[in-house]
């Protein structure tokens, strides 16, 4: 299905592929130069289309974080697969030693009771299960807290029946990739000292991506919002305005005072995070428009710098963050270079199991 713009009812997704596909082609261009295998995150954008797209430029596989997503993407084709969330109860083990059927599969932990869990359902499996420990760097998500730690629980799995570990795991807080390095070497330098090899070495984010680098130990990066980039990212210089691909099209459906317009497009369309920032969003062409309330329904802008916009007017805005926009909606619509924008389903959309 393919319509114009005017056509396109609001709140609406709005991708422009050029520079998504642009986005997706720099950054791995970069890891390249560097000698860095690059494993995108789809939980930004959740489609098959675009997930191939990385792959096809040269992405090694790609980084899910449920196995509801990672199902659909091999229902998809895509074959190489690497699942970042403790995996517990028997439900979702069975799926995913189902999964493991189907795909290169790796996953993590960073306990040894989800170790025992996965050896549970992989001890009769053909081949183990790779295993990589996550490691908390700096974040204070998951992860084992030392590099004793880590060593400690590479050698659970190793010896628990169906799982073979393959190495170390983390994402880390914004700018801790001195802390990353520090962590890893440490850890990878006390499994040497075992005797366990560590083929993978695997550290991320996207606030920090142009200053990703091996370090003489990090093998792989793993990415997600770079693919579109939003407010965030502008936000701390990662992107301009100009590489943000994603955009929600809202239109004005009030303007009750001189100084209030309210649109269509509310924490159901837009998000109501924040990530550190004031107000929900970048106006596009109109950054004195400030977005500064949501309602589930409902935008409310303050407009007191603008005499410009009024009732039916559409907008655009970047959001703080895309990731979470994406996932709001069933579908999305891309841009073409005509200006046609054409229909794209959102295959993984929800898939929270």
């Amino acid at each position: 299905m393919t319509q114009a713009l005017n056509d396109i009812e609001t709140p609406a997704f709005i991708i422009n592929e050029a520079q998504t596909l642009e986005n997706i082609s720099k950054f791995q261009a970069y890891c390249d130069a560097r000698g860095l295998r690059l494993r995108p995150h789809i939980k930004t954008h959740k489609t098959i289309r675009f997930a191939k797209a990385q792959v096809d430029a040269g992405a090694a596989g790609i980084n899910c974080q449920k196995i509801g997503e990672a199902e659909v993407m091999a229902d998809g084709g895509i074959d190489d697969i690497l699942i970042t969330f403790n995996i517990l109860g028997t439900s979702k083990l069975r799926r995913l030693r189902a999964l493991a059927d189907r795909v290169t599969l790796r996953v993590v932990a960073d306990n040894a009771v989800v170790a025992a869990g996965l050896s549970s359902a992989f001890a009769d499996a053909p081949n183990p299960l790779k295993v990589l420990v996550e490691c908390d760097t700096g974040a204070l998500r998951c992860g084992v807290q030392s590099p004793d730690e880590a060593v400690a629980l590479a050698k659970i799995i190793n010896q628990s029946p169906g799982l073979v570990f393959d190495g170390l795991l983390t994402y880390p807080a914004v700018g801790g990739q001195a802390d990353v390095v520090d962590f890893m070497a440490r850890a990878k330098g006390k499994l040497t000292d075992q005797g366990i090899a560590c083929p993978t070495i695997s550290s991320g984010g996207s606030p920090d991506m142009w200053q990703a680098e091996t370090h003489g130990i990090i093998t792989e990066y793993r990415i997600g919002t770079y693919i579109y980039n939003d407010r965030s990212l502008v936000m701390r210089r990662t992107c301009t305005w100009d590489e943000c691909a994603g955009h929600v099209l809202a239109t004005i459906v009030s303007r009750p005072t001189q100084n209030r317009a309210v649109i269509d497009a509310g924490s159901k369309a837009l998000t109501s995070d924040l990530l550190g920032l004031e107000r929900h969003g970048h106006v596009v062409g109109h950054p004195d428009a400030q977005i500064i309330g949501l309602s589930e329904e409902h935008g409310v802008m303050n407009v007191s710098e603008n005499r410009n916009l009024d009732v039916g007017d559409r907008i655009r805005i970047i959001p703080n963050h895309v990731c979470v926009v994406a996932n709001m909606f069933d579908d999305a619509w891309l841009e073409t270079p005509t200006g046609d924008y054409t229909k794209l389903k959102i295959d993984a959309r929800g898939c929270v199991t």
